[in-house]
């Protein structure tokens, strides 16, 4: 597999080399809220209040990382009444979250012990914008 800026639909690349779709691409499936999500659509559509209910985020957060996720072209929905149905838009991503189990199960621990990513990474304290008193 190779992973070039042609392959990732586009010829930008970031500073050190890297494709800057892949580099977006990864970005998007980095948040937790944003993979827990997509891991919920991955086992069938889901209403707003569906994922409210699985992710625990309140429905005006889920509604943005939806908006996000579908700005990328990751999820799609239909109308379904008065709500929406959302659905993963496109089949690879079943492919790519079946890779990450695997790898995640092929590397053990060893990707949640990492001290930089890993579950006990310190997290930086939240930017408080507006604050520069």
């Amino acid at each position: 597999m190779t992973m070039n800026s042609a392959a990732a639909g586009g010829s930008a690349t970031t500073s050190c080399g890297a494709p800057s779709a892949a580099v977006a691409l990864f970005r998007s499936l980095g948040d937790p809220a944003r993979l827990a999500i997509l891991m919920r659509l991955a086992q069938g559509e889901a209403k707003v209040v569906d994922l409210v209910a699985c992710v625990g985020l309140a429905q005006s957060t889920v509604s943005a990382h939806l908006s996000c996720l579908r700005d990328c072209g990751l999820v799609d929905s239909r109308p379904q009444g008065r709500a929406s149905l959302y659905f993963l838009a496109r089949p690879e991503l079943l492919d790519l979250l079946a890779s990450a189990e695997q790898l995640l199960a092929a590397t053990g621990e060893a990707v949640d012990l990492c001290p930089t990513y890993g579950t006990g990474a310190a997290v930086p304290a939240p930017k408080n914008e507006g604050s520069d008193r």
